[in-house]
């Protein structure tokens, strides 16, 4: 080995010397041989002392700081002989550079002392390429790799810029002067700006996103070769942890940067049409996130790829569809030319059979509007997605769609700055949430009644803004939203007077069994107020313990309920009561119970205050003042709507109009000429009983009728003198020349009905000379009249007066009949009377003189009278079979306005209160008819009035069969309350419908097959009452009596629930099968098993189930054993020609002496029939 030569002034160095000693030559070495330049040759002597440094004693100098000198030292040698380093043997290369590696370690911590060398180390490195040497060497990868891992290992936060800057020098020349980039080099470079290297190490993220940067163009083809590789030949190298990451990796280098991706985002349409549901999810997924950021340019310059990601908006994965429309938002906000592209798919997906797709929807619109309004504004269709999904079938989207709807009213309406456009857009919101209380499930009118509070008139606002929004909002609002607020109002006065009752029982002393009972009986009460009764019940009667227990919560929850309560006390009170009920979290099941109960009665929105400045702005708009243009209402309607809004809250809230200053403002109302004032509050009689007796003389009939309701109601005192004086003068104005005719038939009216035994003699001499003789059998006046002969219908303001006094005649006899309770003679009467207004088309007299028009609405009103009548017990009970067919007429009227309010004021009939306050069970049957409506609309409206009506049912039932001891009385009155018993009463409506004339004749049959099915379908389909054991005996027990067309209607009652249900168990029904005497002439042992239907109409039983026709006719002849009846016909099927004459059917309007039997209301007649 050649002699080791030193620099000048340096000694010898050897592992045999100590390690301070082998320090100190070190560092004069290090210094002596950074200060030598790069001349070529000069340094040929120092070869021999190069190698020697490169020794393995040195290179593994168990010293730290010997071998950081030994590193600074090589570099050095490595610059001073750069290009062509003194060490030739590859193994010797590959461990200084790997020993490099390893001394660059040191650079990780900045506040080391000997951090100048390592960085020393790093800038001489960096300075000359050095790692550069390593391309000649076979493992080059290895060392680059080893490289590559440390920096991005040790760079970190207090590292500063130029540190950073030489780590790319150093890493840079390996990428861009390299033959090529392993795979294993690319692995490390790329999963630092992935997740979790991202976020955990955030500067080995900048570091690799400034190494791509710089490195790009090198880098490309690599990358793109990578991608094909897993993209398209779908082979993973498993060493390859980038390999599991590839779309987290497509999105970063799209941020990093885009170019290198130009040839693989195409790529992605394959994995968008994979048939493997998580890879075409992965790609939507990347996809959706590119797409829709801010700026992006992805959809314009890869216009074949975003077509074919919008067909994955209708992927069959609901997984794929849902991460679809959940980036919606991020489109409709960040890119108006992508708008139409979304909103067209948005407008398939919100009618998604997922409900979690549609619940996105609804989601992605409503987010899109409360961060940027004027992007939905500018898309009608939007708005109108979230409207429809108002309406949806699950109340989790309802709610979702609801409660967007009320926050962007309550954002946009009450910023006085926003665009007119925009508050357009925002003025059916309103009406869509209040039309939500209208929904049958409990949680939907608990939703509204929030919303109402918290959006549509915050609570929180002053008393004076927030009676303009109330005003506002019942201004501008449409029929059916004024009417959901009132029910809603309603709803919760009568939850407040059971929580009171129930408060009153925790006072009581004594805690006896009796009170406990009772005590029972109101929570039970209360938990039908609230959704999920059963749980709602035991969290009440946890609740009602804790108010025995705490006497303070007791006293803080009175204050709620109380009548006269301001809103600051009623919302301080109730966030005391929540605030002793344990931690506010979804999973406290007891705490949201409450307060939902406290939601329900709390009366944050009116107190007196409130009412005080309602009654000054309804004043102002009376007048004509500037209040109408604050408001933000119609001057022609502005003061009728405050009236009515006050006429509501005076029913709901009278105790905040017992103030002497209110009660002035509204005497001050009463001096306005305007005819929509009326007397309508309490007090002040002395000066309001000669204002009511004025008004029920010579007022309007609609200030008639709130007179003689004010007086009945507030001047009990005054009955005796008021009464008989207002009659004296009503007899009077009872002629057609009277300018107060119609005025004093409402009064009559309105008398009769309230007070109907004081003065019964007079009353009914009144009416049946001046009403029935003078006004309802008169023959009608020639006189020409500006109506239209040709049109069916017309405005109650275009009808002849002569024409409205008649209506009002019938309304005015119903009342009185009312009134008087129990004269079954003037209820027969009366019945005969009504029912030839019907039979005849409204023209009682047939002079023919009327208009068509005329005729609709007298034949309507005689309707609407007769179903009046019939919810009182006593008169109500007086019609006769035939009566109730005819007045069933109107359910198909020609007329569709006819139809229209006959349903309505049949479903008000059957909705009041249940068991005895209402039309009786019969009248669910005229819900048959409907089967045969033709405008759709209509249909819907008469079918949800339909469901309403039997879920009120179902829900009374529950009720009593919940009760404790109340099992028997339950049992007994099932008949009278269960929907099911529908079908009795459905099955002679539509035997004696006029439409079906002939029980054979195919047409006719198949219209009733769709009125059967109308009634039945929601009574047993998806139905857990449903029993098909009832329905079969129903069916059979019905057929047993004589009439050829209820033979064949029961015969298609059978086919349909043979072919639509598939539920056949026979299980038990909480009630017997009974058919109805009144209108089944019972046959003594008359059994009937035969099919009485046309060949075209005999029914395939359900391919799911194994029951036929025949199994059911052996298994009823087994039973019954009857003597075999003969049949005729091709299929010996149908019914002999003499039977069919013995049914007596009786039709409409067939002139025939018969012999009634007296006419029993449903809860006496019901009879059963048992078969003997």
């Amino acid at each position: 080995m050649a002699e080791i030569v030193y620099p000048p002034g340096c000694r010898p160095i050897s592992d045999d010397l100590n390690t301070d000693e082998l320090i100190r030559r070190l560092k004069t070495l290090a210094h002596t041989l950074q200060a030598m330049g790069q001349d070529d040759g000069a340094y040929k002597q120092y070869i021999p002392l190069s190698l020697h440094l490169a020794e393995e004693q040195f290179l593994s100098h168990p010293s730290r700081d010997v071998q950081l000198l030994i590193a600074c030292c090589i570099a050095d040698v490595l610059r001073v002989y750069a290009p062509e380093a003194p060490y030739k043997d590859p193994d010797q290369v590959k461990t200084i550079f790997l020993f490099l590696i390893t001394q660059l370690s040191g650079l990780k911590d900045p506040k080391d002392a000997a951090f100048k060398r390592y960085f020393y180390l790093l800038e001489n490195l960096a300075y000359v390429k050095s790692f550069n040497m390593c391309f000649e060497l076979q493992d080059c990868q290895e060392i680059f790799c080893a490289l590559f891992h440390l920096m991005f290992k040790i760079v970190n936060d207090e590292h500063s810029g130029r540190v950073k800057s030489f780590m790319l020098d150093v890493l840079c020349p390996l990428i861009t002067e390299s033959d090529m980039v392993s795979n294993d080099l690319l692995d490390i470079i790329l999963m630092n700006i992935v997740e979790p290297h991202k976020t955990q190490q955030k500067n080995a993220y900048y570091l690799a996103k400034e190494l791509i940067v710089k490195t790009s163009e090198t880098l490309e083809p690599y990358i793109q070769a990578f991608f094909n590789h897993v993209l398209i030949l779908g082979k993973e190298d498993k060493n390859l942890q980038i390999c599991g990451k590839v779309y987290d990796l497509i999105y970063e280098l799209n941020h990093i940067c885009p170019q290198i991706l130009l040839a693989v985002l195409p790529q992605l349409e394959c994995k968008l049409k994979s048939p493997l549901e998580n890879e075409r999810l992965a790609a939507v997924a990347l996809l959706a996130k590119m797409f829709s950021e801010k700026d992006s340019e992805l959809a314009r310059r890869h216009s074949s790829l975003w077509r074919a990601f919008l067909g994955r908006f209708n992927d069959i994965s609901i997984a794929i569809r849902t991460k679809c429309v959940q980036y919606s938002m991020h489109f409709l906000l960040n890119h108006p030319d992508l708008r139409k592209d979304i909103t067209d798919t948005l407008k398939m997906r919100q009618h998604d059979s997922e409900e979690n797709v549609r619940y996105q929807v609804v989601m992605a619109i409503v987010t899109t509007a409360r961060n940027d309004f004027q992007v939905v504004s500018d898309s009608e269709d939007l708005l109108e997605f979230v409207k429809e999904r108002t309406l949806d079938k699950k109340f989790k989207i309802r709610k979702e769609a609801m409660s967007g709807l009320a926050l962007i009213y309550r954002k946009h309406l009450s910023d006085p700055d926003v665009p007119n456009a925009t508050k357009k857009a925002v003025t059916w919101i309103k009406d869509k949430i209040l039309h939500g209380y209208y929904m049958a499930g409990m949680e939907d009118r608990l939703l509204v009644e929030r919303l109402l509070n918290t959006c549509l008139v915050p609570y929180q606002l002053p008393a004076a803004e927030r009676m303009k929004k109330l005003y506002h909002l019942l201004g501008t609002v449409d029929e059916h939203a004024t009417k959901a607020f009132m029910e809603l109002q309603k709803n919760q006065l009568c939850v407040r007077k059971l929580v009171l009752e129930w408060l009153e029982l925790h006072r009581r002393p004594n805690q006896t069994g009796e009170l406990h009972k009772e005590m029972a009986l109101k929570v039970q009460a209360l938990s039908r107020c609230l959704p999920e009764p059963v749980k709602a019940h035991e969290f009440l009667t946890k609740f009602s313990n804790h108010l025995k227990r705490d006497a303070s919560l007791l006293e803080q929850f009175e204050i709620v309920a109380r009548p006269s309560v301001s809103c600051k006390e009623c919302s301080e009170a109730t966030a005391a009561v929540l605030k002793k009920l344990g931690p506010p979290v979804m999973t406290n099941l007891y705490y949201n119970t409450v307060k939902m109960l406290l939601e329900r009665i709390s009366s944050v929105m009116i107190d007196h205050e409130a009412i005080r400045l309602l009654v000054g702005y309804v004043e102002d708009c009376l007048r004509g003042g500037n209040t109408i243009e604050e408001v933000g209402l119609h001057p022609a309607t502005a003061g009728d709507r405050g009236l009515k809004l006050l006429v509501m809250l005076s029913v709901v809230f009278p105790s905040h109009f017992h103030y002497a200053d209110v009660l002035e403002q509204l005497m001050g109302l009463l001096r306005l000429e305007d005819e929509n004032v009326a007397p309508l509050f309490p007090d002040l009689m002395d000066s309001l009983a000669p204002i009511c007796k004025e008004l029920a003389q010579s007022g309007t009939p609609k200030q008639a009728k709130g007179a003689i309701h004010c007086i009945f109601k507030n001047m009990p005192e005054l009955h005796e003198t008021l009464f008989p004086s207002i009659l004296e003068s009503v007899k009077n104005s009872l002629t057609p020349e009277s300018p107060h005719y119609r005025t004093a038939i409402v009064t009559l009216g309105h008398i009769a009905f309230n007070v109907p035994e004081r003065y019964k003699v007079q009353i009914k001499n009144i009416v049946s000379r001046k009403i029935v003789k003078e006004l309802l059998v008169k023959e009608a006046r020639e006189g020409d009249f500006e109506i239209n002969d040709s049109e069916p219908w017309c405005s109650e303001e275009e009808l002849p007066e002569e024409t409205r006094c008649k209506v009002e005649g019938l309304k005015a006899m119903a009342r009185w009949l009312l009134g008087l309770k129990q004269d079954t003679a003037s209820a027969q009467k009366t019945f005969r009377m009504l029912n030839a207004f019907i039979l005849h088309k409204g023209d009682l007299l047939q002079s023919g003189r009327l208009s068509k028009a005329e005729m609709s609405w007298l034949r309507l009103a005689a309707g609407c009278a007769m179903l009046k009548v019939c919810e009182q017990k006593g008169v109500g009970d007086q019609y006769t079979a035939e009566q109730f067919y005819n007045l069933s007429l109107l359910m198909v009227d020609e007329v569709k306005q006819v139809r229209e309010i006959f349903a309505t004021k049949l479903h008000k009939g059957l909705s009041k209160g249940l068991p005895n306050k209402c039309l009786p069970l019969d009248f669910m049957g005229y819900y048959a008819l409907a089967g045969r409506e033709t405008e759709n609309r209509l249909r819907t409206t008469v079918r949800n009035y339909m469901i309403a009506d039997i879920n009120r049912r179902r829900d009374y039932v529950k009720t009593l069969t919940m009760g404790a001891g109340q099992a028997d009385k339950a049992m007994s009155q099932l008949p009278h309350i269960l929907p099911d018993y529908m079908l009795v009463f459905a099955v002679p409506v539509l035997a004696h419908d006029p439409n079906l004339s002939k029980w054979d004749d195919v047409q006719e049959l198949t219209r009733a097959k769709h009125c059967l099915w109308f009634i039945l379908e929601p009574l047993v389909t998806k139905s857990d009452y449903f029993s098909y054991g009832f329905y079969k005996s129903l069916i059979e027990r019905m057929k047993n009596h004589k009439d050829a067309k209820l033979w064949a209607l029961c015969d298609l009652a059978s086919g349909l629930l043979l072919t639509r249900t598939t539920n056949y168990d026979l299980k038990d029904f909480p009630s017997e099968t009974r058919i109805p005497t009144m209108y089944f002439a019972p046959q003594s042992d008359f059994v009937n098993t035969r099919v009485f239907l046309p060949p075209e109409l005999q029914y395939q039983p359900n391919k799911k189930t194994s029951i036929t026709l025949s199994m059911l006719n052996n298994d009823r002849q087994k039973k019954l054993k009857p003597k075999k009846p003969e049949g005729c016909g091709p299929l010996g099927t149908d019914v002999q020609p003499s039977e069919a004459s013995d049914t007596k059917i009786q039709l409409p309007g067939l002139e025939e002496d018969i012999d009634e039997p007296p006419a029993k209301r449903l809860r006496e007649r019901i009879k059963v029939d048992v078969d003997k």
